[in-house]
């Protein structure tokens, strides 16, 4: 069963400095059928203005990813990391014990369009901690590329939760597949484009919950990007 959620009905904010787009309950945007998806608590689609961002503000206990769509990212944290992150640069920050950070436009020109992840830790108390992994862009050229798991294979982040995050960017025409075990779930956001999973179709900032469909095929009908979760 594929359940989608059209970018529209998501939550939406537009504070001048940030637009946002909110998939599941996050800050004023509550809604009880859309609080979270197994351990997938958050997933925010931000645009931040020239010089802009979020101050140092703090976190405990979530995995937190971020996956830069456009511009870049400047971070900083309670820990000592300082760092930029750009497309096709994964990060994630475990909040464990409690970290503060702030993330700013790293630009005073170009606006930075990003996806904000939150995932649920497989345990409370975890010490808190910060990685970032470039890749190739030819790693998500027309095929699904690995960029965060629990045990950090084939060079992705590691995550603190039993879920695999995939990323591919599509040119029109072309086709992925990916398969699901009959005990797991599946979420998908479009990103950029539109796209058709197992026949339906999803265009940019729309997302679809899997259930029950242990052969997914993607295919671009224009130039796309996607994110597949593979969820416990």
């Amino acid at each position: 069963m594929i359940t989608q959620r059209p970018a529209a009905t998501r939550g939406h904010f537009d504070f001048g400095w940030l637009d946002t787009c909110h998939t599941f309950s996050f800050g004023d945007y509550h809604d009880p059928a859309h609080l979270q998806f197994r351990a997938l608590r958050v997933l925010n689609e931000d645009r931040v203005q020239p010089g802009q961002g979020f101050g140092t503000h703090g976190h405990r206990d979530m995995e937190i990813l971020t996956w830069v769509l456009a511009g870049a990212l400047e971070h900083q944290d309670s820990l000592g990391t300082q760092g930029v992150i750009r497309p096709g640069e994964a990060q994630v920050m475990s909040a464990g014990t409690g970290i503060r950070h702030s993330e700013f436009n790293a630009s005073d020109e170009e606006p930075v369009h990003f996806l904000q992840i939150w995932l649920l830790p497989e345990r409370a108390g975890l010490t808190p901690r910060y990685e970032q992994v470039a890749f190739a862009e030819a790693d998500f050229q027309n095929r699904l590329r690995l960029i965060a798991s629990p045990d950090g294979a084939e060079g992705s982040v590691k995550v603190f939760q039993d879920v695999r995050v995939q990323v591919a960017r599509l040119e029109a025409g072309r086709e992925v597949e990916a398969q699901l075990s009959p005990t797991r779930f599946g979420f998908l956001q479009v990103a950029r484009g539109q796209v058709l999973l197992n026949g339906q179709t999803l265009q940019a900032g729309d997302s679809a919950r899997i259930e029950g469909e242990p052969r997914l095929t993607l295919s671009a009908e224009i130039a796309s990007e996607v994110l597949l979760f593979d969820l416990a």
